[in-house]
């Protein structure tokens, strides 16, 4: 049976921040409860250093496989350097549903859970955000923000002034600009989204100030500085995989038993009064996530 597959485009017209929010909130609940199952992620070795990622979801209602491939060479082969998919399948049959393009599937689900996390962690709305990184899922992170917080300073910290100047150049719109000074007193919100194996931030902990690392999701990586994540108190998207991926709570040696799930703070029980560091490392059950928006704006007939 041929089923209906949606490039990187059309996949992006079938989630919609808003709805994405809206319906992970909901997802988070219900995997934080156990009522979805997620294993984590097979991580297969590729050629020339790249990775094969499995990650398979399946709750009442629907099931998701997404497979992607992470291949860092293809940067000297001007190729993407992520490829894959995610299909969904009914979850009693076992029938295939549709397929959505991986890697734009993974930026709108990661960029709407920071979403997710700036609301129930902030008590006000930021009027500065920064964006440590200038690749494709701090892209993904500017739509995000500003199409949330209209009118929010967003900067942008990269490489070098010409990465800056080049992203903001692509981002205009949005109103981006080069986040020149480097003067910390005046941002609310910290994003880090790079692959970078060394801290990119390692700015003292401070009240009010938001911290989100995304970009690090192997062992050895560490987008934070170990300093900033001890005296903050540390939240993260996905408590099993966070023990094995997050490089940044690993090489700081957190407390684990500290370590507080975005689930229990949706619960709203959790007082959380120090500053915060929030880890997403992300999991299938997000994917699981973005096919129940899409399977209702399929079923809507809003295809793009």
């Amino acid at each position: 049976m041929t089923i209906q597959r949606f490039d990187a485009k059309s996949t992006e017209s079938l989630l919609p921040f808003d709805l994405l929010v809206g319906e992970l909130e909901r997802t988070v609940a219900e995997y934080t409860a156990g009522e979805i199952a997620s294993p984590e992620r097979l991580v297969t070795p590729l050629a020339a250093g790249g990775v094969m990622l499995s990650m398979p979801a399946s709750a009442q209602d629907i099931a998701i496989h997404k497979l992607v491939n992470v291949c860092p060479s293809n940067f000297s082969r001007n190729l993407a350097t992520i490829n894959g998919e995610v299909v969904a399948y009914d979850a009693v049959t076992g029938v295939s549903l549709f397929a959505l393009d991986g890697p734009t599937v993974t930026g709108r689900r990661t960029a709407a859970i920071t979403l997710l996390a700036i609301s129930r962690l902030r008590k006000t709305q930021p009027k500065v955000i920064a964006i440590i990184g200038t690749g494709k899922q701090a892209s993904t992170h500017v739509q995000a923000l500003s199409s949330f917080y209209p009118d929010v300073d967003l900067v942008v910290a990269g490489i070098s002034r010409e990465e800056e100047e080049l992203f903001c150049a692509r981002h205009s719109s949005r109103g981006v600009r080069p986040f020149a000074d480097r003067d910390w007193s005046f941002i609310d919100i910290v994003v880090t989204l790079t692959t970078s194996k060394m801290p990119v931030y390692t700015e003292a902990a401070t009240e009010g100030r938001l911290v989100v690392g995304v970009g690090a999701f192997t062992p050895d990586a560490a987008e934070v500085g170990r300093e900033t994540v001890l005296a903050s108190a540390v939240i993260v998207d996905d408590p099993v995989g966070a023990r094995h991926e997050a490089g940044d709570l690993i090489q700081a040696g957190v407390d684990w038993s500290g370590v507080i799930s975005l689930g229990e703070v949706l619960k709203g029980t959790t007082n959380v009064a120090r500053p915060v560091f929030f880890k997403s490392v992300g999991c299938a059950a997000w994917d699981l996530a973005a096919c129940r928006v899409a399977r209702e704006m399929i079923a809507a007939g809003m295809t793009g």
